[in-house]
Protein backbone atom coordinates (compact mmCIF):
# COMPACT_ATOMS: atom_id res chain seq x y z
CA UNK A 1 0.00 0.00 0.00
CA UNK A 2 1.04 3.65 -0.42
CA UNK A 3 1.02 6.20 2.38
CA UNK A 4 1.61 9.83 1.30
CA UNK A 5 3.05 8.49 -1.94
CA UNK A 6 5.47 6.12 -0.19
CA UNK A 7 5.19 2.40 -0.85
CA UNK A 8 4.76 0.63 2.47
CA UNK A 9 4.89 -3.13 2.91
CA UNK A 10 2.13 -4.33 5.23
CA UNK A 11 3.28 -7.22 7.41
CA UNK A 12 0.55 -9.45 8.83
CA UNK A 13 0.70 -9.72 12.59
CA UNK A 14 1.62 -13.13 14.01
CA UNK A 15 -1.48 -15.20 14.83
CA UNK A 16 -2.66 -15.18 18.43
CA UNK A 17 -5.89 -16.25 20.09
CA UNK A 18 -5.97 -17.56 23.65
CA UNK A 19 -4.02 -14.63 25.12
CA UNK A 20 -4.88 -11.97 22.55
CA UNK A 21 -6.61 -9.02 24.23
CA UNK A 22 -8.58 -8.01 21.12
CA UNK A 23 -9.85 -11.56 20.65
CA UNK A 24 -10.82 -11.72 24.30
CA UNK A 25 -12.82 -8.51 24.00
CA UNK A 26 -14.56 -9.86 20.89
CA UNK A 27 -15.80 -12.96 22.73
CA UNK A 28 -16.82 -10.90 25.74
CA UNK A 29 -19.01 -8.79 23.45
CA UNK A 30 -20.26 -11.81 21.52
CA UNK A 31 -21.38 -13.85 24.53
CA UNK A 32 -25.06 -12.86 24.45
CA UNK A 33 -25.37 -13.73 20.76
CA UNK A 34 -22.93 -16.66 20.58
CA UNK A 35 -25.59 -19.37 20.36
CA UNK A 36 -27.07 -17.75 17.25
CA UNK A 37 -24.24 -19.41 15.30
CA UNK A 38 -25.27 -22.87 16.50
CA UNK A 39 -29.01 -22.22 16.19
CA UNK A 40 -28.95 -20.45 12.80
CA UNK A 41 -30.56 -17.33 14.21
CA UNK A 42 -29.85 -13.61 13.79
CA UNK A 43 -27.64 -12.86 10.79
CA UNK A 44 -26.75 -16.58 10.60
CA UNK A 45 -30.34 -17.33 9.55
CA UNK A 46 -29.59 -16.14 6.02
CA UNK A 47 -26.55 -18.39 5.57
CA UNK A 48 -26.81 -21.35 3.19
CA UNK A 49 -25.65 -24.23 5.39
CA UNK A 50 -27.21 -27.49 4.11
CA UNK A 51 -27.35 -30.13 6.82
CA UNK A 52 -26.14 -27.70 9.50
CA UNK A 53 -28.88 -28.32 12.06
CA UNK A 54 -28.62 -32.08 11.65
CA UNK A 55 -24.87 -31.97 12.33
CA UNK A 56 -25.33 -29.69 15.33
CA UNK A 57 -27.75 -32.28 16.74
CA UNK A 58 -25.20 -35.04 16.07
CA UNK A 59 -22.44 -33.14 17.85
CA UNK A 60 -24.74 -32.49 20.82
CA UNK A 61 -25.50 -36.23 20.99
CA UNK A 62 -21.80 -37.04 20.73
CA UNK A 63 -21.10 -34.89 23.79
CA UNK A 64 -24.08 -36.29 25.67
CA UNK A 65 -22.98 -39.86 24.94
CA UNK A 66 -19.49 -39.44 26.40
CA UNK A 67 -19.03 -41.66 29.47
CA UNK A 68 -19.77 -40.18 32.88
CA UNK A 69 -16.62 -38.75 34.40
CA UNK A 70 -14.76 -35.70 35.61
CA UNK A 71 -14.73 -33.42 32.57
CA UNK A 72 -13.07 -30.04 32.09
CA UNK A 73 -14.48 -28.03 29.18
CA UNK A 74 -11.73 -25.66 28.10
CA UNK A 75 -12.94 -22.48 26.40
CA UNK A 76 -16.48 -23.50 27.30
CA UNK A 77 -18.03 -20.42 25.70
CA UNK A 78 -21.73 -20.08 26.43
CA UNK A 79 -22.00 -23.68 27.65
CA UNK A 80 -23.98 -24.73 24.58
CA UNK A 81 -22.15 -28.07 24.53
CA UNK A 82 -20.96 -28.15 28.15
CA UNK A 83 -24.49 -28.60 29.53
CA UNK A 84 -24.79 -32.00 27.81
CA UNK A 85 -21.87 -33.56 29.70
CA UNK A 86 -22.52 -36.06 32.51
CA UNK A 87 -20.68 -36.37 35.79
CA UNK A 88 -18.54 -33.74 37.46
CA UNK A 89 -18.34 -30.87 34.97
CA UNK A 90 -16.12 -27.80 35.13
CA UNK A 91 -16.07 -25.12 32.44
CA UNK A 92 -13.29 -22.58 32.02
CA UNK A 93 -13.16 -19.56 29.73
CA UNK A 94 -11.33 -16.24 29.63
CA UNK A 95 -14.62 -14.34 29.17
CA UNK A 96 -16.59 -13.44 32.29
CA UNK A 97 -19.76 -13.06 30.23
CA UNK A 98 -19.31 -16.54 28.72
CA UNK A 99 -18.61 -18.05 32.14
CA UNK A 100 -21.78 -16.47 33.52
CA UNK A 101 -23.84 -18.06 30.72
CA UNK A 102 -22.21 -21.46 31.22
CA UNK A 103 -22.77 -21.37 34.97
CA UNK A 104 -26.48 -20.68 34.39
CA UNK A 105 -26.58 -23.93 32.39
CA UNK A 106 -24.66 -26.04 34.93
CA UNK A 107 -26.84 -26.31 38.03
CA UNK A 108 -24.65 -29.15 39.30
CA UNK A 109 -21.35 -27.99 37.81
CA UNK A 110 -19.11 -24.97 37.98
CA UNK A 111 -17.73 -22.46 35.47
CA UNK A 112 -14.73 -20.27 36.19
CA UNK A 113 -12.68 -17.56 34.50
CA UNK A 114 -9.20 -18.79 33.68
CA UNK A 115 -6.32 -19.23 31.24
CA UNK A 116 -6.60 -22.21 28.90
CA UNK A 117 -2.83 -22.27 28.46
CA UNK A 118 -2.12 -22.37 32.20
CA UNK A 119 -4.93 -24.36 33.75
CA UNK A 120 -5.43 -23.78 37.50
CA UNK A 121 -5.82 -27.47 38.33
CA UNK A 122 -3.65 -30.21 39.76
CA UNK A 123 -2.11 -32.95 37.63
CA UNK A 124 -4.64 -35.66 36.67
CA UNK A 125 -7.50 -33.69 38.23
CA UNK A 126 -9.89 -34.80 35.46
CA UNK A 127 -10.70 -37.88 33.42
CA UNK A 128 -11.29 -35.85 30.28
CA UNK A 129 -10.67 -32.47 28.70
CA UNK A 130 -13.25 -31.37 26.15
CA UNK A 131 -12.84 -28.36 23.92
CA UNK A 132 -15.18 -27.11 21.21
CA UNK A 133 -14.16 -24.61 18.54
CA UNK A 134 -11.06 -23.53 20.41
CA UNK A 135 -8.23 -25.71 19.12
CA UNK A 136 -8.84 -24.62 15.52
CA UNK A 137 -8.17 -21.00 16.46
CA UNK A 138 -4.76 -21.63 18.02
CA UNK A 139 -1.45 -20.91 16.26
CA UNK A 140 1.44 -23.33 16.70
CA UNK A 141 2.83 -22.04 19.99
CA UNK A 142 -0.58 -21.82 21.67
CA UNK A 143 -1.52 -25.30 20.43
CA UNK A 144 1.61 -26.74 22.03
CA UNK A 145 0.89 -24.98 25.32
CA UNK A 146 -2.75 -26.11 25.36
CA UNK A 147 -1.90 -29.73 24.58
CA UNK A 148 0.75 -29.82 27.30
CA UNK A 149 -1.81 -28.58 29.81
CA UNK A 150 -4.51 -30.99 28.58
CA UNK A 151 -2.12 -33.94 28.97
CA UNK A 152 -1.16 -32.74 32.43
CA UNK A 153 -4.68 -32.54 33.85
CA UNK A 154 -6.43 -35.46 32.11
CA UNK A 155 -5.87 -38.77 30.35
CA UNK A 156 -8.24 -38.05 27.50
CA UNK A 157 -8.87 -35.11 25.17
CA UNK A 158 -11.95 -34.65 22.98
CA UNK A 159 -11.65 -31.91 20.36
CA UNK A 160 -14.62 -30.63 18.36
CA UNK A 161 -13.99 -28.12 15.62
CA UNK A 162 -14.89 -26.77 12.18
CA UNK A 163 -14.55 -29.03 9.13
CA UNK A 164 -12.52 -28.15 6.09
CA UNK A 165 -14.75 -27.34 3.11
CA UNK A 166 -14.04 -26.88 -0.61
CA UNK A 167 -13.13 -23.32 -1.49
CA UNK A 168 -12.33 -22.33 2.10
CA UNK A 169 -8.68 -21.52 2.96
CA UNK A 170 -7.37 -23.92 5.58
CA UNK A 171 -5.83 -21.08 7.60
CA UNK A 172 -6.99 -17.49 7.58
CA UNK A 173 -7.71 -14.25 9.38
CA UNK A 174 -11.46 -13.66 9.46
CA UNK A 175 -13.43 -10.48 9.94
CA UNK A 176 -16.30 -11.23 12.31
CA UNK A 177 -19.25 -8.83 12.51
CA UNK A 178 -21.41 -8.68 15.65
CA UNK A 179 -25.05 -7.64 15.81
CA UNK A 180 -24.04 -4.11 16.77
CA UNK A 181 -22.07 -3.81 13.52
CA UNK A 182 -18.64 -3.90 15.17
CA UNK A 183 -15.92 -5.77 13.27
CA UNK A 184 -13.31 -8.05 14.84
CA UNK A 185 -10.40 -10.03 13.37
CA UNK A 186 -9.98 -13.65 14.48
CA UNK A 187 -7.43 -16.28 13.45
CA UNK A 188 -9.06 -19.52 12.24
CA UNK A 189 -8.07 -22.97 10.93
CA UNK A 190 -10.34 -25.54 9.26
CA UNK A 191 -9.56 -29.25 9.64
CA UNK A 192 -10.46 -32.65 8.27
CA UNK A 193 -11.02 -35.62 10.53
CA UNK A 194 -7.84 -37.40 9.35
CA UNK A 195 -5.79 -34.20 9.70
CA UNK A 196 -7.01 -33.60 13.22
CA UNK A 197 -6.34 -37.24 14.07
CA UNK A 198 -2.79 -36.93 12.75
CA UNK A 199 -2.15 -33.82 14.85
CA UNK A 200 -2.91 -36.00 17.90
CA UNK A 201 -0.75 -38.94 16.77
CA UNK A 202 -3.58 -41.07 15.44
CA UNK A 203 -6.48 -40.01 17.66
CA UNK A 204 -9.82 -41.72 17.20
CA UNK A 205 -12.08 -39.86 14.76
CA UNK A 206 -15.48 -39.51 16.43
CA UNK A 207 -17.13 -37.37 13.75
CA UNK A 208 -16.10 -36.22 10.28
CA UNK A 209 -18.92 -34.22 8.77
CA UNK A 210 -19.48 -31.41 6.34
CA UNK A 211 -19.43 -28.76 9.08
CA UNK A 212 -17.88 -30.37 12.15
CA UNK A 213 -15.07 -32.74 13.05
CA UNK A 214 -14.32 -34.41 16.36
CA UNK A 215 -11.52 -36.64 17.63
CA UNK A 216 -10.59 -38.33 20.91
CA UNK A 217 -6.97 -38.67 22.00
CA UNK A 218 -5.87 -40.74 24.99
CA UNK A 219 -2.54 -41.20 26.71
CA UNK A 220 -1.16 -43.01 29.72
Amino acid sequence: MRVFGILVRVVEQPPAFARDDATGEYYEQRAAEYDEWYLGEGHFAARDRPGWHEEVDQVVRLVGDLPVGRTLDVACGSGFLTRHLHGLVVGIDQSRAMVSLTQSRLPEGIAIVGDALSLPFADAAFDRVLTGHFYGHLPDDERAAFLAEARRVAGELVVIDSAMRPGVPAEQWQTRVLNDGSEHRVFKRYLTGPQLSKEFDGAEVLFDGRWFVAVRATWA
